[in-house]
């Protein structure tokens, strides 16, 4: 099976390179290194992967490397997905996000034109299958005064630029698939954390405060701390990722646990998973930040109903897991 990954030398994207490769795939990375790590793939180019160094704005390069890599599937995770930063320059974060994913949706539709790369999941000849990573939380907005955990037909009411863009690269597999027949999926993703995640980069909580807590350092907390995300750890969604490139199911889906967890919970699970030895890892209070969500949590029966997908990392374990490889 020839697979491709934009962002494949990210967090999450060299996770999925990994699991591809120990399955059997041949498998093409496209990431321009601004925020994924050449490091993260060193196992990989070793076992036979293929790095394309390119940015996903540049049509030209990416209907190329699409062209030549002749993938079945495609798992698109290049993005932009720093909140603050798409307050601060949407523009940039349209031009990757929404950009970006046209600009693969149409090497994607193109491949199908030329015959090529055709063998869906459901044995189509329109193209590849398309597997958009999206965001739940970003997407669906504030949660609080919602009933949790919050299903994929709730009001789209995003609070940045940043879920409205991924909203609109939704829109767009969508578009694909009416126009041309393509078979896609974007999956609304939790607040993904575990090895691999940055602490000093556009990283989630969980890799900041782990970066913290083996720094002998004290977290920093954003207003109360008692805001909540739904938590999910990356072999979780491997495992989501990897069901919904060989599913014919479209449209969006959530990935999640449907479990809130608020940021003080956190440190407590760190200092345990800790062992004790964290006793001095009290957080330090600072203003709450603009665009950022107070509760989320994201129903995740739809993908169990039709991907046979569910997470079965628990919060302490995967705790546990993303410190020890910090």
């Amino acid at each position: 099976m020839r697979s491709l990954v934009t962002g494949g030398a990210g967090f999450i994207g060299s996770n999925l390179v990994d699991a591809l490769l120990g399955r059997g795939d041949e498998v093409t990375v496209l990431d321009d290194l601004s925020t994924g790590r050449l490091a993260n793939l060193d196992g990989a180019l070793a076992a036979g992967a293929r790095l394309v160094e390119l940015d996903v704005r540049d049509a030209a390069a990416v209907a190329a490397a699409v062209a030549e890599a002749r993938p079945v599937r495609i798992y698109h995770l290049a993005a932009q997905i720093d909140v603050r930063k798409s307050i601060a320059d949407p523009a940039f974060d349209a031009g990757v996000n929404v950009g970006g994913t046209a600009n693969l949706l149409e090497a994607a539709r193109a491949l199908g034109d030329d015959g090529d790369g055709a063998e869906t999941a459901s044995g189509g000849a329109q193209g590849p299958r398309f597997v958009l990573v999206s965001t739940g939380g970003a997407i669906y907005g504030e949660g609080a005064g919602r009933r949790l955990p919050l299903p994929e037909a709730t009001e789209i009411a995003p609070l940045s630029p940043y879920g409205q863009s991924k909203f609109a690269a939704e829109g767009y597999v969508s578009l694909y698939e009416r126009l041309y027949g393509l078979s896609g999926i974007s999956l609304r993703l939790g607040n993904v954390y575990g090895p691999r995640q940055d602490p000093l980069g556009e990283a989630g909580v969980i890799a900041i405060f782990c970066g913290k807590l083996r720094g002998g350092g004290r977290p920093t907390v954003f207003g109360d701390g008692r805001q909540t995300r739904d938590y999910i750890y990356v072999g979780d969604v491997v495992a989501a990722l990897l069901a919904a490139g060989e599913s014919d199911a479209r449209g969006a889906f959530n990935i999640g646990t449907g479990i809130e967890t608020d940021v003080l919970e956190l440190i407590e699970g760190l200092r345990a998973a800790d062992d004790g030895a964290a006793a001095g890892f009290e957080p330090e209070f600072a203003p709450e930040r603009t665009g950022e969500v107070q509760a989320i949590s994201v129903d995740p029966a739809r993908a169990a109903a039709e991907l046979g997908w569910r997470a079965e990392v628990g919060l302490r374990e995967g705790l546990a897991l993303t410190l020890a490889a910090t």
